[in-house]
């Protein structure tokens, strides 16, 4: 359809085709040495569903609190054990890091997976006592901000949140009307508005919105819309494309580890 390509990466990015065996490789081995640690909870369930699991990784001591970090693909695609390396920048600053998995559409619509990760994050908030940070990446950009509209959490979860990092956020749904992915989506204009964050009252709760600088430019328009809705701060991440803007996360030094744990440079 009209915006296919508009939203298309893989095709766009050089080898694009392979990042998904790279990311698979690095999170096995996350996973397995966190394992071997006893800092890893790998599947704790969050709802009665096979996807609805949260995977929990522990810092050396008691956390300072928790980063929640959503993943992407569209709603249509992976799950947070593809995602387990990006946990390391926040647990080697001391902070627990939960990654949830959730159910993928057409089986579900998008506004089910937005109360499924409000779900997730409340039960993993129960473990974790502290401040809580969201991040997102791409779709789940798009679904950490959503957790910011009133209502979304239960307020005793919403006001521990310090910090919210949309990643390469989708932001404004209606776009999406417009792509061969609504066959899946089945996003009418109204759903398609109550979904979008650019559409929410802007939050009091600080956010910083993160794109590379070489994203498609429906991604870069996708990020500057939120940040223009909400008056926030945008990092436009130079020399980085959608599949690498992340890797910032698996440092704790990285500019993108700083906005999420909002620590000085």
């Amino acid at each position: 359809m009209e915006l296919d390509d508009a939203y298309a990466n893989s095709k766009h990015i050089p080898n694009g085709d392979g990042f998904p065996a790279i990311w698979r490789a690095d999170a096995d081995a996350y996973r397995q040495r966190m394992s071997v640690l006893g800092r890893a909870r790998l599947g704790v369930m969050y709802g009665h569903g096979t996807r609805e699991i949260v995977d929990l990784f522990l810092p050396d001591g008691v956390p300072k609190g928790l980063v929640v970090f959503v993943h992407g693909g569209f709603w249509r695609q992976t799950d947070g054990s593809l995602w387990s390396h990006l946990a390391q920048g926040a647990v080697d600053s001391g902070w627990a890091v939960a990654m949830p998995t959730y159910d993928l559409c057409p089986r579900v619509r998008i506004s089910d997976i937005t109360r499924q990760v409000a779900t997730a994050i409340s039960v993993i908030a129960r473990e974790v006592s502290g401040p809580i940070r969201l991040a997102g990446h791409s779709a789940g950009g798009h679904l950490v901000a959503r957790m910011l509209d009133p209502g979304v959490l239960p307020e005793d979860v919403r006001a521990r949140i310090a910090r919210c990092v949309p990643i390469s956020p989708l932001s404004d749904l209606r776009p999406l009307l417009r792509t061969s992915m609504n066959n899946d989506f089945k996003l009418d204009e109204a759903q398609a508005l109550a979904e979008s964050p650019v559409a929410m009252t802007p939050p009091d709760i600080p956010v910083t919105v993160w794109v590379g600088s070489d994203e498609r430019p429906a991604f870069l328009d996708q990020a500057q819309w939120l940040a223009d809705a909400w008056g926030c701060p945008i990092v436009i991440d130079a020399g980085t494309h959608h599949f690498d803007v992340i890797n910032g996360m698996t440092r704790s030094d990285s500019p993108l580890m700083r906005a999420i744990l909002d620590t000085p440079s």
